[in-house]
């Protein structure tokens, strides 16, 4: 069924965040009603029932931090090879892409598949903007996402993964690309990589006032290199009013410091209105969650690469990702699981600009329905995804893809 011509839906007897029975109306894509489960209650006129059999119901997953054209999903396997570090990722990918034709929207549609069967409905994707491959990697992902008819709402970060100022002519790549739609602009490591932050943070926040886009920086330097850059991020955010507007990604710095210095960075990060993206990498994805929390810094979650040039890890799976950041932080109480399963759902709304994003009326109609007798458990167990509805479609079947 085309996401242009969807039908109405009387989805029964669910379980949303693991509550009582309920029926949930969907009409046009969005929730309409939900009421206590009633077995003889109507279906819309002209539409349709469906049988949630007493599962649990979650919304539809976000994946606030993807990198979906890069992927070789779909291509024989590639092993691990290049320096590991994030200039050697960088060189590795530059000299083998071409020869896996990266990008690629065959793959992408693939990667985009793999995130609807484990029930992401909505994704923030970085897409590489460089010199050699242009803005061709922003028009395979759109053509990917065009193929899946809507299922997936993509919103897309021209990247600037070979750096920024060290590459003259990448500036007015990413002016085009926020000109030509793309909905933020992102930068790498401005300290690190480009080793001239003022110029690049200058550069990028006077594209993103020019073209009313926002703003989302890799950050991998840590400890006060790291630091130094947040508080430069920071003074320019609010300099130029883009509160609300702005992303940290990754920011292992700000898990690099503790005590008094860790807790007045995280206030004066919230107060500028920046927000953060995680992947919560074993070892080094540690974040002072509890003080982001108190002090309104908003947190979403990633995936990150899927099966790159960068890492072979990965399968698109954001409830893998939450349960991933539950045993780093050392979450065990139940509402402490379920907040961790709401970073990749209702609380990463903003990611992919929504106003809410929930199982409520008025939201998009991007449901999951799992196996589990809690929340906990569908996170514990990474439950399959029996039954997901994106903006209404029945998209995932028994597990498998419906479309």
């Amino acid at each position: 069924m085309s996401s242009r011509t969807r039908r109405s839906i009387l989805l029964q007897d669910v379980r949303p965040w693991g509550g009582a029975p309920t029926d949930i109306t969907i009409e046009d894509g969005v929730i309409t009603a939900l009421a206590p489960h009633r077995a003889d209650a109507p279906a819309p006129e002209g539409g349709d029932r469906l049988d949630g059999r007493g599962l649990l119901a979650l919304p539809g997953l976000i994946n606030s931090h993807a990198h979906v054209d890069k992927s070789w999903w779909g291509k024989p396997w590639v092993s691990y090879g290049g320096e590991a570090t994030t200039q050697g990722r960088i060189a590795h990918e530059r000299a083998e892409r071409g020869a896996l034709g990266i990008p690629s929207t065959d793959s992408t549609e693939l990667v985009m598949q793999e995130f609807l069967r484990h029930g992401t409905t909505a994704t923030r994707t970085h897409v590489d903007v460089d010199l050699g491959v242009g803005l061709d990697g922003i028009a395979s992902v759109r053509a990917a996402a065009e193929r899946l008819d809507g299922a997936l709402e993509v919103e897309i970060v021209a990247f600037p993964q070979d750096g920024v100022i060290r590459r003259p002519g990448v500036l007015e790549l990413l002016d085009r690309a926020a000109q030509e739609g793309a909905a933020s602009i992102g930068g790498l490591d401005p300290a690190g990589i480009d080793r001239d932050p003022v110029a690049q943070l200058d550069g990028l926040v006077e594209i993103a006032v020019h073209r009313e886009v926002g703003l989302d920086i890799h950050i991998h330097d840590g400890n006060d290199l790291g630091v130094f850059q947040f508080e430069l991020l920071a003074e320019r955010t609010v300099q130029a009013g883009l509160q609300g507007r702005v992303t940290v990604s990754h920011g292992f710095a700000l898990g690099d410091v503790s005590g008094t210095r860790q807790t007045e960075l995280v206030a004066a990060l919230a107060e500028a209105g920046i927000s953060w993206a995680s992947v919560a990498p074993p070892g080094r994805g540690r974040l002072p969650w509890a003080s982001m929390r108190e002090h309104g810094l908003r947190l979403g979650l990633g995936t990150d690469g899927i099966r790159d040039l960068w890492s072979p890890y990965g399968d698109g799976d954001m409830l893998r990702i939450a349960l991933g950041f539950a045993r780093l932080h050392g979450l065990r109480y139940d509402e402490e699981l379920v907040d961790a399963v709401r970073l990749t759902s209702t609380d990463s709304a903003s990611f992919v600009h929504r106003d809410q994003h929930d199982l409520v009326v008025g939201s998009r109609a991007d449901v999951v329905l799992v196996d589990a007798e809690n929340v906990p458990d569908a996170l514990l167990r990474a439950a399959r995804r029996e039954v997901v509805l994106a903006g209404g479609r029945v998209v995932v079947e028994g597990g498998e893809l419906a479309l």
